[in-house]
């Protein structure tokens, strides 16, 4: 288990960064039938791309909505995710036939969702958690007097200066 950091931290990241936000919707739930095979399909994609550091899956955190599960995934460029989304080879596409194929039995009982953002800039704070969000994804500093407001993090577009990863 993670340990919390004590402090005031921030994320330090240089290239391309995208955010995916994927979920899923349960409107039946008297509906596992449908709902459970697309809900077990997710650890399994997230073990694969874990497994592959050339995947660019950069890590990803598990949360619950409003209309169930969803999981926001970082990522190390928009071609790695579309190309992991698209290989037949790779659990995804199975997952998304087998997805379509239970919805067409049911139409409206499950929902699935995703949001892709291309980032530009990013400002972030995290105080006494555990790492999470862009620093468990990119890397984890401490927030300099420099950028002490958000404000400041932001205007400079990479929180701070980056450096190249050793």
């Amino acid at each position: 288990m993670s340990k919390v950091i004590p402090g005031r931290m921030t994320h330090r990241h240089d290239g391309e960064l995208v955010v995916f936000h994927i979920g899923m919707q349960i409107n039946r739930w008297w509906r596992p039938d449908l709902w459970i095979p697309a809900a077990a399909a997710m650890p399994g994609m997230l073990r694969e791309l874990s497994k592959d550091p050339d995947s660019g899956l950069l890590s990803y955190e598990i949360l619950v909505g409003a209309g169930g599960p969803y999981i926001v995934q970082y990522w190390s460029s928009i071609d790695k995710l579309y190309a992991y989304a698209s290989a037949p080879s790779q659990e995804h596409r199975p997952a998304w036939t087998a997805f379509n194929r239970a919805a067409r039995k049911a139409p409206g009982a499950v929902g699935v969702w995703h949001e892709t953002f291309l980032v530009d800039r990013a400002e972030s704070v995290y105080v006494s958690t555990k790492p999470m969000g862009l620093p468990k994804a990119t890397e984890i500093v401490e927030v300099s007097r420099v950028h002490n407001r958000a404000h400041s993090r932001l205007a400079d577009g990479k929180t701070p200066a980056a450096t190249p990863k050793v």
